[in-house]
């Protein structure tokens, strides 16, 4: 069996691990990132930006949210569920961290907001080539690899770790393999960065209330099977919340497809037995929205509107847009219309609510009463939930369609405890020493929700806390 030694071994290349491995050399540590892919990245390569509180670049455009005001909502969100001291320490680094890594040459464009109701933390990547927009973070992590490699970081690529080795109730290394063979990697510290278990249906049916392609449709990023999770669990790590980054689509459409443009709108929204179950004008919040659809029958739901609707937004534009939707129109939509007009499993075109009921397996009747029931509230109020009258176009036909919307999730939240320094608790709230995890595994501060009024959480807490790890780690490192 081969060895090799460093003082510190990050299992996983991602934007955490990329970030916990340049931190720690950058203060002198002797780095070896282990990642069981042919590439850097991971899911990170997906995203598009992360969040930054009081950066240089919200200060110069006047967008005017402090750290403190940031963590105060970020508390109130999750009801303090979340750690305090990691979410603080998080939200407090982060601004440092765009700058860190702006110093590397990573580019961004405006700081954004997700949704209208957001607060504009989102700091969307510049990619070297064409707009911002889906897998911008690709060119941060080109770079960050570069830094790293620069930085005298040994990258070891398709080597996926296996085990961590413990001794003496410490954690000193780990057990890897590649196409020649199994490798002992030493080290005084090992920081677990694998990026949760997106891609494990069997995780997710035991630790969530979720079943893929059952009731969820999210994605499934080649890998992220939470093996970094179940290796540190089996060397005493406790569990922590577990939970998916939910946000709802349309089921097997790939997310934010064109042709939800006019249904992922503050229109009709009802549930299987014909009746409305939300104001559809939180459709804005994936969060929010999710909530309601999973409390429905089957866990879906179906936007309906008709043809003047879709002309209406041909004609004047979309009522609600957020950053990924606004690069589309509503010529998008119509190409796609084209190609699934003659079936599909998700979209139901009837020139009848009769027949778009037996289409959808709507209840006719009740379907029937909201329907007229929703009409008359144009000409008066909406007196069920109070939506803004701005908001309620009448669906008259001639043509009716519907859209499908189920529960899906960009990917998997939590399994690891720890604490506010990323160190890895046990059951009894003991450190495991050596052990340290960042991103995905450890990212249970979206607890219970995913915070999409500061966007930017997921590949913000990955950076941010993959550079407390490796600070962290090297600290470990001196004392011992």
């Amino acid at each position: 069996m081969r060895q090799l030694k460093a003082d510190v071994i990050v299992v996983a290349g991602g934007a955490a691990g990329l970030a916990a491995a340049i931190t720690a050399a950058e203060q002198g540590a002797s780095v070896i990132v282990l990642e069981k892919a042919n590439t850097t990245g991971g899911c990170a390569n997906m995203a598009m930006g992360l969040l930054g509180v009081e950066t240089k670049m919200q200060r110069n455009r006047l967008i005017d949210i402090t750290r403190e005001g940031a963590f105060t909502k970020f508390m109130d969100y999750t009801h303090w569920r979340a750690d305090a001291r990691l979410v603080r320490d998080y939200i407090y680094k982060s601004a440092d961290t765009i700058e860190w890594l702006e110093n590397m040459g990573v580019e961004f464009a405006l700081p954004s907001k997700y949704f209208p109701g957001s607060e504009a933390t989102w700091h969307i990547i510049m990619p070297k080539t064409g707009n911002p927009g889906l897998r911008a973070a690709a060119t941060m992590i080109k770079l960050m690899t570069e830094r790293a490699e620069e930085l005298g970081v040994k990258i070891y690529l398709e080597t996926p770790v296996k085990r961590i080795i413990k001794k003496d109730g410490a954690v000193v290394g780990v057990v890897a393999g590649d196409k020649d063979g199994e490798i002992e990697a030493f080290g005084g510290a090992v920081i677990i960065a694998t990026g949760g278990f997106g891609d494990n249906p069997d995780f997710i049916k035991e630790y969530t209330e979720y079943e893929w392609g059952k009731d969820l449709f999210s994605y499934r990023i080649p890998g992220l099977t939470g093996d970094g999770i179940q290796m540190a669990w089996e060397v005493g790590a406790a569990k922590d919340t577990m939970a998916m980054e939910l946000v709802f689509f349309a089921p097997n459409t790939g997310g934010y497809a064109p042709i939800e443009l006019p249904f992922r709108q503050p229109n009709l929204l009802v549930n299987l037995e014909g009746e409305r179950f939300m104001n559809e004008q939180i459709i804005e919040n994936p969060v929010f929205s999710v909530n309601a659809i999973t409390r429905q029958k089957n866990r879906v739901a179906f936007s309906i509107i008709d043809e003047s609707i879709i002309k209406y937004y041909e004609k004047n534009g979309l009522d609600l847009i957020n950053v990924v939707t606004s690069t589309m129109d509503m010529s998008y939509f119509k190409q796609e219309l084209e190609a699934m007009k003659n079936g599909s499993d998700v979209l139901f075109i009837g020139d009848s609510i009769e027949e778009l009921a037996e289409k959808t397996g709507i209840n006719v009747e009740n379907l029937k009463k909201t329907i007229a029931s929703y009409n008359m509230a144009y000409d008066s109020r909406d007196e069920l939930f109070n939506k803004d009258p701005k908001f309620l176009k009448p669906i008259k036909g001639p043509k009716y369609y519907a859209l499908k919307f189920a529960p899906s999730a960009y990917g998997s939240l939590g399994g690891i405890k720890i604490n506010h320094k990323t160190e890895v608790l046990d059951a009894e709230g003991n450190l495991i020493p050596g052990l340290y995890a960042a991103g995905t595994d450890a990212n249970s501060v979206c607890d219970p929700d995913y915070v999409f009024v500061l966007p930017g959480n997921s590949l913000g807490f990955a950076v941010n806390s993959g550079r407390i790890a490796g600070e962290s780690a090297v600290h470990y490192l001196r004392e011992i």
